[in-house]
């Protein structure tokens, strides 16, 4: 277990085109994302929602624009499981909130720690987005990380940024604070095991269930609001 407790960094949203994405979340919330961009590595973009907290919302999806990688370079599996047929069928549903990523701030270093436990940690893969930089955990298929069997987007990735200033302090003021975050998972004790060892499991409720979800309540201008819907308990 981290000595060092982690920090929310944001939650992510999946969806099938930015668009969809967006409307989504300014349906719920009352707000719509804005700003982001695009991720070349990964061949998707985003758009941003400034959360109370140094701490964000993020939609992403699949860029159609996107470059495709030369022919002497595969292309890398996309993160959050984006590739994966049954992420890609569940987006046909709707957008929904699928994940969410912890910030491993200094003196801890990620990269070290990672080579430390690589059983726990995925691969570290470097990213950018205009003048951001930053490392995020990401398995090498693409898929959300997992212990134990657990996953399906209820672990959280890790990041740690390589620039001075946070997305977040960027985003606009939009009065909207995240009240709580539920995990779902028919594995919850597996998901506790790895929260508690990683230092995140503050940050977070684990409930027993059939199956995998995340809902997150805020507290907007207009009452309390939820993203996600929860699962029939076990």
């Amino acid at each position: 277990m981290t000595a060092t407790p982690l920090r929310l960094d944001h939650l992510v949203v999946s969806a099938r085109t930015l668009e969809e994405g967006v409307q989504y979340v300014a349906d719920t919330l009352g707000v719509a994302p804005a700003g982001g961009g695009a991720h070349p590595l990964m061949r998707t973009h985003n758009r941003l929602l400034g959360l109370w907290g140094d701490t964000y919302l993020e939609v992403i999806a699949i860029d159609p624009g996107a470059r495709s990688p030369a022919a002497s370079q595969p292309a890398r599996a996309r993160l959050f499981a984006l590739d994966d047929p049954a992420v890609q069928a569940r987006l046909e549903k709707g957008p929904y909130l699928s994940h969410w990523v912890v910030r491993v701030e200094p003196p801890k270093n990620l990269e070290r720690w990672r080579s430390q436990y690589p059983q726990r940690i995925p691969d570290l893969v470097p990213m950018t987005r205009g003048e951001l930089n930053w490392q995020l955990s990401v398995p090498l298929d693409g898929a959300f990380p997992s212990w134990q069997g657990a996953g399906d987007g209820v672990l959280p990735s890790l990041i740690q940024w390589d620039t001075p200033r946070h997305p977040s302090q960027t985003l606009a003021d939009t009065g909207i604070a995240l009240r709580s975050l539920t995990a779902f998972h028919p594995q919850a004790q597996a998901v506790r095991e790895q929260l508690d060892w990683l230092g995140a499991a503050h940050l977070i409720q684990i409930e027993e269930a059939e199956s995998p979800a995340l809902v997150a309540q805020f507290e907007t201008l207009s009452g309390t609001r939820s993203l996600g819907a929860p699962r029939s308990s076990v």
